[in-house]
């Protein structure tokens, strides 16, 4: 019997409002606190200024969505609002990959910084951002809320790109 490895070909775009659904399920399973699919669309409405970026795989012909992160530019700044990858399809590098075309997103609207907060347990992500160059600028104590157990503290970090 011959094994073979079909090629999964990923792009990253701007999201659309139908999208919206499919993103806020996505951050339902990522977050304590999810947001709803007329938030998602809220944002996806507030292009320029928020740029929503889902991540699409396409494996045999069918595209799914991955991932998103949500980006606001406004003001010589950039936050990261959400990141977010569906859970079958974490440690993938999609996160990476979201996170370098928020970047250049933001480089090219000419930000001289991005920021984003993490919840400082957040084993996956706060490597990702260090190894990204972002360094820890604050520490927000019980940012995020827990459904589980006491408030977690949110870490600031920044990037600057200029």
């Amino acid at each position: 019997m011959s094994w073979f490895r079909r090629e999964v070909r990923t792009h990253i775009d701007n999201a659309m409002t139908e999208d919206s659904r499919v993103l806020a399920d996505i951050h339902g399973r990522s977050f304590d606190r999810g947001w709803s699919a007329e938030e998602m669309r809220a944002m996806i409405s507030a292009h320029p200024v928020v740029e929503v970026l889902a991540l699409r795989r396409s494996d045999s012909g069918k595209a799914t969505t991955a991932g998103f992160v949500v980006l606001r530019i406004a003001g010589g700044e950039a936050e990261i609002l959400t990141l977010a990858v569906d859970p079958q399809y974490r440690r993938c590098g999609y996160g990476k990959l979201l996170m370098e075309e928020a970047l250049r997103h933001a480089y090219r609207d000419r930000a001289g910084a991005v920021f984003l907060e993490v919840d400082e347990t957040n084993r996956a992500a706060v490597p990702l951002y260090s190894a990204l160059g972002f360094e820890t600028v604050g520490r927000r104590a019980r940012y995020y809320e827990r459904q589980d157990g006491p408030a977690g503290s949110a870490l600031v970090m920044r990037l600057r790109l200029g």
